[in-house]
């Protein structure tokens, strides 16, 4: 009975919901719920249909913005861009291929004959390119020690500008037109390589600067903050890095030469900076014995590297995510940033003080005890030594197996002492590498500074010239080109003031070379 009742109600119940569903089904006809039905089927069938109710009422608010988003599109794309700088560079390419085979034919050719050299030009222009591009990452060395000539004596250093103290380090633009500089007083300099003429970079108030990432320093750190130990610039020529006593990465734009962005982080002096080649991305390192890892473009901090025992002392990279470095630990690290993995090279004898890539797989070194080096991945020791790098010319030739010295002194020799020098003053400072190239140069507390070559297959280093140079040479950089050297000089050395040289200016000098 109840089962017959329950089978009851639910019949009962039955044509109440179908009045139910034709008394909602109604309401389709009434004007007040057509856009209530409507908002729900948009919301439902999918976000690509769902639009505001307000949509009939903005219409005529809403086509600024159209016609703002159709100009959004008209502008390229960064791909389309390349492009259209890669067709340009090809078309300027062509252009001078073109102008040289009409001066040397006296005339141009039609049809056939015409296509063959149209053929034959992009060929050679693509060969030049890839050449090009294979000696930009480091895998083909260009000769360019050999075509060196020897310097007149009337030839030497000429000064460009001049610093109130020591210059600490010395950078050139992708394009060499442009250098920087800076020194201990804190001031670093802008200047055209040609010309000379010189702008400063002007720091800005403690507000700003706070504003711009800075955070108050502790300890001893708050003395002689603005003190810049390291420049580096970026491939683009947008940005320049600089690293001293405060313990902050700053950033510059160098088309306003206004301070953008400081990177905190650090606990220790920041020694030495770089860019990876073709890039933003900007690698610190400091006192505090880490590697610190940024994104100029983004101003955004990435990673620490962690390995050396001591003061990272200088740094350097190429286009490969690899970042060689040297520290007060006697070793040299090569950071294989993607694999977070690192290959230690430990010196043989003495303390490494500055380092530079060759190749991707070369580097070279240089030492307290006045040695030049040159090693390899493949090997944890060095590939050859200079030993005595840079003693004095005459003693350096008739002792060619270095044996007996030590820093340019003669062990049993006390009246040779005076001329030879003391062992700061031969102390390695610098080294830099004309890029992708067997030319390099090194520099010393005794003012002297030395080409180089890196003979065939690095069998060996050859001495080319001495270049005389009065002060302690705290930074090297080669122009691309090979036709220029500048160095940072100073009366005392970078890290320190355990030595002076009265007689030296303080300032930016350069050495030209004429190429064979």
């Amino acid at each position: 009975m109840k089962g017959g009742k329950n089978l009851k109600k639910k019949k009962s119940s039955a044509p109440l919901i179908k009045g139910n569903k034709k008394r909602f089904s109604s309401t389709k006809d009434d004007s007040f719920f057509e856009g209530a039905e409507q908002k729900r089927r948009r919301k439902f069938n999918g976000d690509e249909n769902i639009e505001s109710s307000d949509d009939d009422d903005a219409g005529a608010y809403g086509s600024g913005e159209d016609e703002e988003e159709k100009e959004e599109e008209i502008e390229e794309t960064a791909a389309e861009k390349r492009k259209r700088l890669a067709d340009a560079l090809l078309e300027r390419l062509r252009a001078k291929e073109r102008e040289k085979e009409e001066e040397d034919d006296g005339f141009e050719e039609e049809g056939d004959g015409r296509r063959e050299k149209d053929g034959e030009r992009d060929s050679l222009i693509a060969k030049l390119l890839q050449q090009n591009q294979l000696e930009e990452s480091g895998r083909v060395r260009r000769t360019i020690a050999s075509r060196v000539q020897k310097p007149e004596t009337t030839q030497g250093f000429q000064f460009l500008v001049k610093h109130r103290q020591p210059v600490t380090s010395v950078a050139l633009s992708e394009d060499d037109r442009r250098g920087f500089s800076a020194s201990k007083d804190g001031s670093i300099v802008h200047w055209d390589v040609e010309s000379g003429k010189s702008e400063k970079y002007l720091w800005p108030s403690d507000e700003v600067l706070k504003s711009h990432g800075v955070k108050d320093t502790q300890g001893r750190a708050t003395k002689h903050s603005k003190q810049v130990l390291s420049l580096a610039v970026s491939s683009d020529g947008r940005y320049l890095a600089s690293g001293g006593l405060d313990r902050h990465v700053h950033l510059w734009d160098i088309r306003t030469r206004q301070h953008i962005q400081a990177f905190p982080g650090h606990k220790g002096p920041v020694s030495c900076l770089t860019f990876r080649q073709g890039t933003s991305e900007l690698f610190s390192g400091s006192f505090d014995r880490s590697i610190k890892i940024w994104n100029a473009e983004d101003r955004t901090y990435i990673s620490t590297l962690f390995g050396h025992q001591s003061d990272v002392l200088t740094i350097d990279s190429l286009r490969k995510e690899r970042v060689l470095t040297v520290g007060r630990d006697r070793t040299m690290h090569l950071w294989k940033v993607p694999e977070e993995s690192q290959l230690i090279f430990r010196a043989p004898a003495s303390s490494l003080e500055c380092c530079c890539f060759v190749s991707n797989d070369e580097f070279m070194s240089g030492s307290d005890d006045g040695s030049v080096e040159l090693w390899n991945i493949l090997r944890k020791k060095p590939v050859h030594i200079v030993k005595n790098a840079h003693a004095p010319l005459s003693e350096h030739i008739e002792q060619s197996n270095h044996e007996g010295f030590s820093n340019g002194h003669k062990e049993n020799d006390a009246k040779d002492s005076s001329r030879c020098g003391s062992t700061a003053l031969s102390w390695v400072t610098s080294v830099a590498v004309c890029r992708s190239s067997d030319l390099f140069a090194s520099g010393a507390g005794n003012g002297s500074v030395r080409l180089w070559e890196i003979e065939n297959d690095s069998r060996g280093i050859r001495l080319l010239f001495d270049l005389p140079l009065v002060g302690f040479v705290n930074s090297l950089a080669f122009a691309k080109s090979g036709k220029f050297l500048i160095a940072g000089v100073g009366q005392e050395p970078r890290l320190g003031r355990w030595g002076r040289v009265s007689a030296a200016k303080n300032g930016v000098a350069l050495h030209s070379f004429e190429l064979s």
